[in-house]
């Protein structure tokens, strides 16, 4: 049988997305229903078949230094923007930790993909002196936890797990372990990705998985339509601070993180098993270890990117891991509003998913509607849902799935009593 985890506890989290530079202003825009998907207007992407995507604004660098950011490739950088958020909230809530004893996990999915890019013209047109010699340590993917312990000056260990979309998400099930195995009293996990540039975006278009609606950005990203035809590639990162909730000063918790499940489809490497089945056995998987049954869930968290076939895997997987009660669950889409930020997804989703549940309102699943009749769940199409408070915790599903068949759900709680607006 499954061991039952010590739950962690969330002391603080920072995101940086197309709907906004910190966690407030992204949980603002996505109960606002507002959809963070722009045209793209660069002379790069003139030529390019999806000319759309989810977007940072610049402001949002603003605190980085200059060094940082001719040292750091974007994807680093986002992660450092949100790290140093989740780091200072921590801070404020933990006081006095140990920096021997403080882990980061930042997962990604590409890692620096404009630098990539970038130095590949740079040889090309210029030859090999033109190169920025700080090329490799610039784009190889474990460079955004290397810069965050850098630059926070974290000596517990720096991990770096890279597997797709599931990324960030798998970065929270690592961060667990090191907690319940002692190898750290506080972990800074999420996840990181800055896919928005000439290559990723021809890339994932040549692959066919792009939306190509280009003349009405905001409805191009349409998780579980019936007219869905891809998903949108964005940029963006979220960190969670997360200790052991027995470390935790009282009354610190922002939520905890029961315990999570994974497995793998072993099926291809790009499209899920369509049936979902290894899907189904990460769900199963998280709430046997959280000691729960799906109908203590008041809510599902999606990973619905907007693809025919991983919507439907996923679905399946929902209805064969849920069963009936999955008749009246309420299944929030995020990626409606934020794009797909590959292996940011996971942790920032995340931190929307606690937020919700401190709220005790989980947010419509913009672009959702019409629902395709294959997607048998309770899609939040109509508007936001109002969850329930008669018990004492309330419990998210929160997935995540990733190329390759890297499949990871969570299981997210915030206790009743206390769920309230975090200011």
């Amino acid at each position: 049988m499954p061991k039952t985890p010590e739950r962690s506890a969330i002391v603080g989290w920072g995101s940086v997305t197309p709907l906004g530079s910190n966690p407030n202003t992204t949980w603002q825009g996505a109960l606002g229903g507002r959809s963070g998907i722009q045209a793209l207007h660069d002379p790069w992407s003139s030529d390019l078949a999806t000319r759309i995507a989810g977007r940072v604004e610049d402001a949002a660098f603003a605190p980085l230094e200059p060094i940082l950011r001719r040292r750091a490739d974007r994807c680093a950088q986002l992660a450092l923007l949100a790290a140093r958020q989740a780091w200072g909230m921590a801070l404020e809530r933990a006081p006095g930790l140990d920096p021997d004893r403080v882990a980061v996990v930042i997962g990604t999915g590409i890692g620096g993909l404009s630098t990539m890019h970038e130095q590949h013209m740079q040889l090309s047109e210029g030859g090999p002196s033109r190169v920025n010699p700080l090329t490799v340590p610039m784009l190889i993917p474990d460079a955004p936890a290397g810069q965050v312990a850098i630059d926070l000056g974290l000596h517990g260990g720096a991990h770096a797990p890279v597997s797709a979309c599931a990324s960030g998400a798998e970065a929270m099930m690592l961060a667990q372990m090191l907690l319940n195995d002692d190898r750290a009293d506080l972990v800074l996990a999420g996840g990181t990705e800055a896919p928005v540039n000439r290559l990723g975006l021809v890339g994932f278009s040549a692959m066919r998985a792009l939306s190509s609606r280009n003349d009405t950005p905001e409805q191009a990203s349409r998780p579980y339509s019936t007219d869905r035809d891809g998903f949108v590639l964005s940029e963006g990162a979220g960190v969670l601070a997360m200790m052991r909730d027995c470390d935790v000063p009282t009354g610190a918790a922002l939520g905890w993180q029961l315990a999570s499940g994974s497995s793998s489809d072993g099926h291809h490497i790009v499209a899920p098993e369509p049936q979902g089945i290894q899907a189904s056995r990460a769900i199963d998987d998280a709430l046997r270890r959280a000691d729960i049954d799906p109908a203590d869930l008041c809510a599902v968290q999606a990973h619905a990117t907007g693809t025919n076939l991983g919507d439907l895997a996923e679905a399946r997987a929902l209805r064969r891991s849920l069963g009936p009660v999955a008749d009246s669950i309420p299944v929030y889409a995020p990626k409606g509003q934020l794009g797909h930020l590959l292996g940011a997804a996971g942790s920032v989703e995340a931190i929307l998913g606690f937020q919700a549940l401190r709220e005790g309102i989980l947010p419509q699943s913009i672009n959702a509607d019409p629902l395709d009749p294959g997607v048998d769940l309770a899609v939040t199409t109509s508007g936001p849902v109002k969850l329930p408070d008669h018990q004492s915790e309330r419990f998210m599903l929160k997935n995540a799935f990733g190329f390759g068949g890297h499949n990871i759900s969570l299981i997210l709680a915030v206790p009743c009593s206390t769920a309230a607006r975090l200011d």
